[in-house]
């Protein structure tokens, strides 16, 4: 996992997500992605069956997730995508599934 350090520039997004994303395993897989390429944040699964995720990262980490995240696992069929830049001085520890 590569990791950050504190003066690294961060970006953090908002991501919500929707399609055929649950029962294929997304979050499980996202976060072991997300260890992969060294982000931090969350996902999460709606009672409607969206996806809300945030990721923190430096601006290629976060572009290589964001673009992990449009496809997801295999069996995964991402329909809408939606992505919006946060403002935020928090720093998340790691990158997990709530």
């Amino acid at each position: 996992m590569k990791s950050l350090s504190s003066s690294s520039p961060l970006e953090t997004v908002a991501v919500r997500l929707r399609g055929k994303i649950t029962g294929v395993g997304y979050r499980q897989a996202a976060v072991r992605e997300g260890h992969l390429i060294g982000v931090r944040g969350w996902v999460q699964a709606l009672p409607e069956g969206d996806i809300l995720a945030v990721v923190q990262g430096t601006p290629d980490q976060v572009d290589k997730m964001l673009e992990w995240m449009r496809h997801g696992p295999p069996g995964a069929r991402v329909t809408d995508f939606e992505s919006e830049i946060e403002y935020t001085n928090r720093r998340f520890d790691r990158f997990e599934q709530l």
